[in-house]
């Protein structure tokens, strides 16, 4: 019975063993297939290399491009029709206020103006011999030697003759003017710029036609900088403040101006503030239309971050970097800076703990999910 008993007791005991086997190699292959399966959802998950952007060094000024102006640029037009007798000034020329551009033949408006002088001293004529028999008919009347009514008669014909001569002096002014604008003058001191006729050619100032612009002027002994500088640095652009052109023609040289005025508001569709800044150019050096940069001093400094060109993604909404937060890509809008070539200043938009991504992939799109994966800093 001992022996049975015992026989029993090591059967169970080998069944517990092999339970426990099984149990085992079961749990075993389950564990296995999970991590098989975590793997396989973890390599699922595109991997992008990331960085923490870098502090660069601090920051006094921004430079932004800015395109030069003439203070006053204005089209000269004919103000009297006719054709162009002579031209006295070509482009490059400079001219002082009121010096004579052009000549215009119009014998039309000349012609005219004669026949208005003659009225005129018809109508002259007639004011005097009506002014004479008003004054018989006056004196007739205090003797009682004529009616009061012819007396009217006359003294109504007087006031319409005077009426009439005031007319035909406000006709003569008119044509006198005309014939004045014969002769086309500059409006103030600058440079021609353009030269749109030459002798011989029919100039018409816009009577039952289009206006033709015969000169075009730009006043350049001072110069307009207009520059946009984004919201974040709106406070470097208080008028006047002195800013620094430079311009690629010119390396190593810079042109002091000063902020003249800015439009007191952000536009929304760039988020920067249009500025103007005024400068000297008596020199003659800087031409308008040029392409300059801008330096504009920051009223405290302040340390930009750096990061890899090759983190900038270029879309249609605008400027973005991509982002890994909480395991998803995040495209955040920034500003820029300076531009070193392999690296850009960040001056908005990032801050250092950012996981910035370098290299993003083209189909990067905004709350995908990636996993980051640390370069190491070179």
């Amino acid at each position: 019975m001992a022996r049975i008993l015992k026989i029993i007791l090591l059967v169970a005991a080998a069944l517990v063993v092999v339970s426990a086997v099984v149990v085992r190699g079961i749990s075993s292959r389950i564990r296995a297939a999970a991590i098989v399966k975590q793997e396989t959802l973890e390599q699922a998950v595109p991997p992008v290399a990331v960085i923490h952007p870098r502090r660069g060094g601090m920051k006094d000024e921004i430079v932004l491009p800015g395109n030069i102006q003439a203070f006053v640029d204005s089209p000269i037009y004919a103000r009297t029709s006719g054709y162009l007798k002579k031209w006295y000034t070509d482009i490059g020329t400079r001219v002082k206020a009121g010096q004579l551009l052009a000549e215009i033949e119009s014998p039309e408006v000349d012609q005219q103006l004669s026949q208005a002088r003659a009225d005129l001293a018809t109508a002259q004529a007639n004011l005097e011999l009506a002014q004479l028999t008003m004054q018989r008919y006056q004196n007739l009347l205090k003797l009682d030697a004529i009616a009061k009514q012819d007396v009217d008669n006359e003294v109504g014909a007087y006031e319409a003759y005077k009426a009439t001569v005031a007319s035909q002096e406000a006709n003569v002014k008119r044509l006198e003017q005309l014939v004045g604008f014969e002769k086309v003058t500059a409006p103030f001191e600058g440079v021609i710029t353009a030269r749109n006729m030459d002798i011989g050619q029919l100039i018409n100032a816009g009577n039952g036609g289009t206006a033709q612009e015969l000169f075009h002027m730009a006043a350049i002994d001072k110069l307009r900088v207009f520059v946009s500088v984004p919201q974040l640095n709106s406070d470097a652009a208080v008028p006047g403040r002195t800013a620094e052109l430079t311009l690629i023609e010119f390396p190593g040289r810079k042109f002091i101006g000063k902020i003249a005025r800015n439009t007191n508001a952000i536009d929304t569709a760039t988020r920067t503030l249009l500025t103007e800044v005024d400068i000297d150019n008596t020199s003659g050096v800087l031409l308008p239309g040029a392409f300059a940069e801008v330096h504009l001093k920051l009223p405290e400094q302040a340390a930009a971050l750096m990061v890899p060109v090759t983190a900038l993604i270029f879309r249609a909404e605008n400027l973005r970097i991509g982002i890994v937060r909480d395991g998803r890509a995040e495209l955040v809008p920034v500003t820029l800076g300076r531009d070193y070539g392999t690296e850009v200043e960040v001056t908005s938009g990032l801050t250092e703990k950012d996981a910035v991504i370098v290299n993003p992939p083209d189909s990067l799109t905004a709350g995908a999910q990636v996993r980051a994966e640390f370069k190491p800093e070179q």
